[in-house]
């Protein structure tokens, strides 16, 4: 009998995390037709190479900023970068000290990643990415339409969320924070990796 119930239990509470994860699910797809991630690339790992890198971003920040600044929604700032690309990357390539840098749009698997006012989840998402050299180095990322990079304050980043068309539930699920939300991103984790394993 006690076997049972707590079959029933473990059931019961497997489903909901499940649940719970699927709507995870649910709610990251939406997030990634919302917004354009930036994706920076070093050439290596060496001090030099990740100095570049930030010098990079700093570089290509404010070219990001001021293209999609009027930007109604994440699809018009795609087209928007897409139709610049080649100003983006004179602006990385001026940066880099004269190493080869490459820009393009594309789609990218990203992990879960704190910020220090919001969490995204793991999943596939809109980037701009530009690789420096080799690429063969740590990377830097973060949100830029929204312009979520650059909220330092939860009310900043409400407001960028509102800009990006995040609803109630989207807002609730980047600002969760760490500790919230860490068993329920491992669970959509779990469920991401598995769902790709079935479809080999």
């Amino acid at each position: 009998m006690k076997i049972r119930v707590l079959t029933w239990i473990l059931l019961v509470a497997f489903t909901a995390v499940a649940l719970g994860a699927v709507e995870t699910l649910w709610t990251q797809e939406r997030l990634a037709d919302k917004t354009v991630r930036l994706h920076v690339v070093a050439n290596s790992d060496s001090e030099e190479d990740q100095r570049q890198k930030l010098a990079v971003r700093d570089a290509v920040l404010p070219v990001i900023g001021e293209l999609t600044a009027r930007c109604a929604d994440a699809v018009q700032a795609r087209e928007v970068l897409a139709a610049h690309l080649p100003q983006i990357q004179a602006a990385a390539q001026t940066a880099s000290g004269g190493r080869e840098v490459t820009a393009s749009l594309t789609n990218e698997a990203f992990p879960t990643r704190y910020y220090d006012t919001f969490t995204l989840p793991a999943g596939t998402y809109p980037s701009l990415r530009i690789r420096i050299g080799a690429a063969q180095g740590h990377n830097w990322w973060c949100v830029v339409f929204p312009s979520l990079c650059f909220a330092a304050t939860s009310d900043a980043l409400e407001r960028c969320a509102a800009v990006g068309g995040f609803d109630e539930s989207e807002t609730e699920l980047i600002t969760g924070g760490e500790e919230t939300y860490t068993i329920r991103f491992k669970v959509f984790e779990w469920v991401q990796s598995l769902i790709e394993y079935l479809k080999r």
